[in-house]
């Protein structure tokens, strides 16, 4: 009897309302709580060297195996646009009243497999470096923008090759072909957000990138990449929505704003209307739109 009178009563255990007005009391913060916005954008500024070096690193990387190395960076597309000019332009047809279709082509190729490698490389963007995610401190974020960027940097690689084409099928140079510029900062933005937006959904559900070659390449075959859309837009027999729907693909658009660049015989009656308000509105809406979607789910990539 002596012992249960003389045991003391249980400690009540401090309540989360306590601990949290505890640790902020004396300075202490949730260990990779999300920063603020502002203090995001910060963040991945001061680490703008490592995002371009990352970038660098991995597309000399790929293809170091290779005994052909970084000429595969050309060869690639140049394949896939051979395959497609046999396939549509010749059994198929597409060729036909497309003026300078070769150009046409290879240009379509080339900017639509920037699109769709951003997309697939955001994609695995955290499931496929979780080391580094679990390892090191840094904004997630620069995960999709450094491999946006290594597409980019390869697309640029590349476009000596497209140079060539136009050359050797009579496209002179001219001043239009500064417009290439302002075309492909927009299609980067709107590439990085799409990559954002699938790093965050492929973090967590990884199946969705083998899902995703799928999607893209019906994607492809939508957005005129080896047919001319202003063709196919002429005919009354397909409803209103479905053209307006062609007209404005965020990827077409990119494909034809490069192809008016480039190709002298692809006049601005071939553009819908409003392009470059187009090319913009889908750049800043899924470039900030992606930005912020992943932003919000910060402090959950790397864990579970």
């Amino acid at each position: 009897m002596s012992q249960v009178l003389d045991t003391p009563p249980p400690t009540q255990a401090p309540a989360d309302d306590d601990l949290a007005a505890l640790a902020a009391r004396h300075g202490l913060t949730v260990s990779g709580a999300r920063p603020s916005l502002s203090e995001y954008i910060g963040q991945l500024w001061a680490r703008r060297h490592f995002i371009t070096a990352f970038a660098t690193a991995k597309l000399t990387a790929q293809y170091s195996e290779a005994k052909l190395g970084q000429i595969w960076q050309v060869m690639t597309p140049l394949l896939n646009a051979a395959v497609y000019y046999f396939i549509f332009g010749v059994l198929l047809g597409t060729s036909h009243g497309v003026k300078d279709y070769v150009p046409f082509l290879v240009t379509g190729v080339f900017i639509w497999t920037f699109t769709q490698s951003s997309i697939q490389v955001g994609t695995r963007a955290i499931s496929g470096n979780l080391g580094l995610v679990r390892a090191l401190h840094f904004p997630r974020a620069a995960l999709p923008i450094s491999f946006c960027l290594q597409q980019l940097q390869q697309l640029l690689f590349s476009m000596t090759a497209l140079v060539v084409i136009l050359l050797c099928f009579g496209i002179p140079v001219a001043a239009s072909w500064l417009l290439a510029i302002p075309a492909l900062i927009l299609q980067f933005l709107f590439n990085a957000g799409m990559a954002m937006i699938m790093a965050r959904m492929g973090a967590k559900t990884p199946d969705i990138a083998q899902l995703m070659p799928f999607i893209l390449r019906t994607w492809m075959y939508v957005s005129g990449v080896m047919w001319s859309i202003g063709k196919l837009t002429k005919k009354d027999h397909l409803p209103h929505i479905v053209l307006v729907l062609l007209e404005n693909n965020p990827a077409a658009v990119y494909i034809d704003l490069m192809r008016y660049a480039l190709i002298d015989s692809f006049h601005s009656k071939q553009l819908p209307p409003h392009v470059w308000l187009v090319a913009a509105g889908w750049a800043l809406a899924v470039g900030i739109g992606g930005f912020i979607y992943f932003w919000k789910a910060e402090e959950k990539y790397g864990r579970g």
